[in-house]
């Protein structure tokens, strides 16, 4: 069953003569565990698609389900439930309380969602690296550590999905690549799906599916570098048990748990 499914999706603002197609009746299909990376110039269309995934806007026309089941568009108050059950979303600026220290931004979050896992949450803080920082207040963190606190914060009610909107674009190249780095291993820890828009190819990189966007359509849907990486491991791991299984029985239980890894 696909994760996310959208059919004939479209966004238009405005009439007439000043009618812009956000979105043109755009169809798509995700499944659960994918890392895809919508790219797109200025306009493109990418952050108002993400905005519908997220249940934070209602197409003019389209239908969505998410696991089989119709999204409640168009009532605010089941797609602000939907969104607490379902989505963790990753801003450009952080969007941190400045007045409570990183483990308490990621709690926040849980309790809106009628959870409280402090072990959880001192865990995701910990995942995106930043174990022994929990006490810090956003001010006495850098740029990269407050984007990271928001990473944890996404992460530690158990969504289904990951939403990120340009989420290294307040960063400098550097420290994008640790962010981006840290997002992958948390969301493939996880097993989490992720959907981030990004402007810059270069973070295409870490994705297992590029799809490309133009004036509110989709262009181009191609698998990212990530897949092929993971692809070639595969591969790799099942050579190896071919290989090893030729020394016989000794070595059984080792070719299992390599097997039970893939």
């Amino acid at each position: 069953m696909d994760l996310i499914s959208l059919e004939g999706i479209s966004r238009f603002y405005g009439e007439g003569e000043t009618l812009v197609k956000a979105l043109d009746e755009v169809d798509l299909k995700i499944e659960e565990g994918e890392i895809v990376a919508l790219l797109g110039p200025s306009g493109s269309g990418k952050t108002t698609l993400l905005n519908v995934i997220s249940a934070l806007d209602v197409p003019t026309d389209g239908n969505y389900q998410f696991r089989g089941q119709k999204v409640p568009l168009g009532h605010v108050e089941k797609m602000t439930t939907f969104r607490r059950e379902n989505v963790g979303y990753i801003f450009q600026f952080f969007n941190l309380i400045s007045d409570l220290t990183a483990e308490e931004n990621v709690l926040l979050v849980q309790q809106l969602s009628g959870l409280n896992d402090r072990e959880r949450a001192k865990k995701m803080l910990s995942l995106v690296g930043l174990s022994g920082l929990e006490n810090r207040f956003p001010a006495q963190m850098s740029g990269g550590q407050r984007q990271r606190v928001a990473i944890a914060r996404a992460l530690a009610k158990s969504p289904r999905i990951i939403l990120g909107d340009e989420l290294t674009g307040n960063l400098d190249s550097k420290t994008s690549r640790q962010v981006m780095e840290a997002l992958i291993d948390i969301v493939r820890a996880e097993s989490s799906t992720l959907i981030y828009v990004t402007h810059d190819e270069k973070l295409t990189k870490y994705a297992t599916r590029v799809i490309k966007l133009d004036s509110g359509k989709i262009v181009s849907d191609e698998s990212g570098e990530l897949a092929s990486t993971i692809g070639h491991a595969k591969d790799s791991a099942r050579k190896l048990v071919k290989e090893v299984s030729k020394l016989g029985g000794s070595v059984s239980s080792t070719i299992n748990r390599i097997k039970d890894s893939f």
